[in-house]
């Protein structure tokens, strides 16, 4: 298969799972500029990768929220946790694989991540989002 082909694949895919709008909004926040990484997205990550049949989207996306929670990366912790409540995901599932990420990487490594998870699926207090 081509890069054009994958590019097209991924693209289709990246929208299915976190919408049109947020998909616009991310390929277009860095301009011409972060059009080259942009591509390497579409076509590699969610062309190829993420269309591999071993694991299911909702296992893949259990398993980003936990690379996201160790690595320390919240704003990409909450551009999957929208996709793993897509992919069919449960809070008690996210909620699960938090708890994980505590035994395994610390406590504080789980704490932003939680309270994201929280706020994504609707279990946050409102009085306290941001």
């Amino acid at each position: 298969m081509d890069t054009s082909e994958l590019y097209a694949r991924g693209l289709r895919r990246r929208k299915k799972l976190f919408g049109e709008a947020d998909v616009a909004e991310r390929m277009a926040a860095s301009g011409e500029f972060g059009a080259p990484l942009q591509n390497i997205i579409n076509a590699y990550v969610y062309g190829d990768v993420w269309e591999r049949p071993a694991l299911s989207d909702g296992v893949r996306s259990l398993v980003m929220l936990g690379m996201m929670a160790a690595s320390n990366k919240p704003a990409e912790f909450r551009v999957h946790a929208k996709g793993a409540l897509a992919n069919g995901c449960t809070a008690a599932q996210v909620q699960d694989v938090l708890l994980l990420v505590a035994m395994y990487c610390g406590v504080p490594a789980a704490i932003e991540p939680t309270r994201i998870a929280a706020d994504i699926f609707g279990e946050a207090d409102p009085a306290t989002k941001p």
